[in-house]
C-alpha cells in the first residue's frame, strides 16, 4: 500500500483511553457453581469421553439383530448357550461374549447334474457355511450302481429345516457343517442302498416304488439321530439318468410293446366286430324264426277255429235239414229253367235223382218236360 494512504488511516485510527480500564460490555459465560465458563479445559474431557464411548460402540458393535425365521446362538467365552435367542434385539459384551444367527426356515438341497444358480439368503453371511442356508443348495448327481453293476445318475432334491429349540445343541454337537453330516451323508447312502436292488431296465417302470423307499429310510435315518435336530419336509426323486445302451435297449423294448399293444387292440377290435356280427345274424335268424313261428301259428289256429266251425256245422246237420236244403236248391233250379231255356244245368245227386246233364241247346229234352218230371218225381 503507498506510504500516504497509511499515514492517511494512521491519523484517522483514534487513540486508546488508558484512563478508562472497563472491561467490554456484553454477556459473560459461567459455569454452574458461579465458576467462569471461559476455561475450555475442563469441556475438552467430556468431549473425548463421548467420542470414545461412540467408536467403541460402532467398532465393537455389541449388539445383533435376530431375523424372523432365525434363532440366536449366545457363546460365553467359548461355551454355547442351551437357550436359543428368539427374533428381535439382542445385546452381548463384546470379546467376551458373541450371538450366532443360525436359519430355521426350510431348505432344499439337490443332487442333480443340471446347471442351476445358487440362491441364498443375503444376512446370513455371519458363517461361511452358512451360505446357503434358507435358499437352493445343488450337489453333483448320485453317481450309483444298479444290481448288475451299471452306472446310474439319480437326481433328487430334499427340503429339510433345522429345529429352533434344539438349535445350539446341534451346532455344539455337529458344528457349523451339520448339513453335510445329518443330511447329505444319509441321503447318499440310502440312494445306494435302494437303487442296488433293481436292474437298470426296472428303474423306470418301478420309479414310484423306489421313491417311496427312498423318502421312507431317508426319513427313517434322519430322524434316528439324537434329539432329532432335523425336521425332514419332503423327498422328491426327479430323475433316473441311465446308461445309452440301456436307454436304447429301454426304447426297443417299449416300442415292441407297443406294437404288441396295438394288434392286440386290433385284434381285439376285429373279435368284437364278428361278435356285433354274429349278434346281428343272431338277431336275424330269431326274427325269422319268430316270424315264421307267428306266421305257422297263424295257420294252425286258422285251421283249428275253422275245423272247429266245421265240426260245429256238420253236428249242426240232419237228414231232414240236409234234404230241405236240397229241395230249396232244386226250386231255385226249376226257377232258372223257367226263366232261361237255353241253360246247361248239372244236376246234384240225391234221392232217386241220377246225374244228368242237361244240354237245352242241342235239343235232346226239352227243358220243360224235364223240369215237369223232376216236380212229379219230387212230389
Amino acid at each position: 500500500m503507498p506510504a500516504d494512504m497509511n499515514d492517511y488511516f494512521k491519523k484517522k485510527k483514534p487513540a486508546p483511553n488508558n484512563s478508562d480500564n472497563q472491561p467490554p460490555k456484553g454477556p459473560r459465560l459461567t459455569m454452574p457453581g458461579g465458576s467462569d465458563g471461559g476455561s475450555p479445559g475442563k469441556i475438552v474431557p467430556w468431549i473425548i469421553t463421548l467420542a470414545i464411548l461412540g467408536f467403541a460402540f460402532v467398532t465393537f458393535k455389541p449388539f445383533t439383530i435376530i431375523n424372523s425365521g432365525e434363532v440366536g446362538i449366545k457363546v460365553r467365552t467359548g461355551k454355547f448357550d442351551e437357550t436359543p435367542l428368539p427374533p428381535g434385539l439382542h445385546f452381548y459384551v463384546p470379546i467376551f461374549q458373541k450371538i450366532i444367527p443360525v436359519n430355521t426356515r426350510i431348505r432344499l438341497i439337490t443332487y442333480s447334474s443340471t446347471e442351476t444358480s445358487t440362491v441364498g439368503d443375503d444376512y446370513t453371511k455371519g458363517m461361511s457355511s452358512e451360505s446357503f442356508e434358507g435358499g437352493l443348495k445343488r450337489n453333483p448327481a448320485i453317481q450309483v450302481r444298479d444290481k448288475r453293476g451299471l452306472e446310474v445318475s439319480i437326481d433328487i432334491a430334499v427340503q429339510y429345516s433345522l429345529k429352533a429349540e434344539s438349535a445350539p445343541r446341534t451346532i455344539e454337537t455337529w458344528g457349523a457343517s451339520w448339513e453335510e453330516k445329518i443330511i447329505n451323508s444319509k441321503v447318499r447312502e440310502v440312494v445306494r442302498d435302494v437303487i442296488g436292488q433293481y436292474t437298470a431296465e426296472q428303474l423306470p417302470e418301478m420309479r414310484n416304488e423306489i421313491a417311496s423307499a427312498i423318502e421312507t429310510k431317508i426319513s427313517e435315518k434322519v430322524n434316528s439321530v439324537k434329539d432329532q435336530p432335523v425336521i425332514l419336509a419332503s423327498v422328491e426323486l426327479r430323475n433316473i439318468q441311465l446308461p445309452a445302451d440301456i436307454n436304447k435297449q429301454i426304447e426297443r423294448v417299449q416300442i415292441a410293446k407297443q406294437e404288441v399293444t396295438i394288434a392286440e387292440q386290433q385284434k381285439e377290435q376285429a373279435k368284437q366286430e364278428a361278435q356285433r356280427k354274429a349278434e346281428i345274424a343272431r338277431g336275424e335268424a330269431e326274427r325269422n324264426r319268430i316270424e315264421a313261428q307267428g306266421e305257422a301259428d297263424k295257420i294252425r289256429i286258422e285251421a283249428e277255429e275253422q275245423a272247429k266251425a266245421n265240426k260245429l256245422i256238420s253236428d249242426s246237420l240232419t237228414t231232414n235239414l240236409i234234404e230241405l236244403e236240397r229241395v230249396k236248391t232244386q226250386a231255385k233250379f226249376n226257377e232258372a229253367l223257367k226263366v232261361n231255356n237255353n241253360a246247361q244245368i248239372f244236376l246234384m245227386p240225391g234221392g232217386a235223382v241220377p246225374n244228368v246233364w242237361v244240354d237245352a241247346k242241342n235239343g235232346t229234352k226239352n227243358s220243360r218236360e224235364l223240369s215237369e218230371k223232376i216236380e212229379s218225381r219230387n212230389e
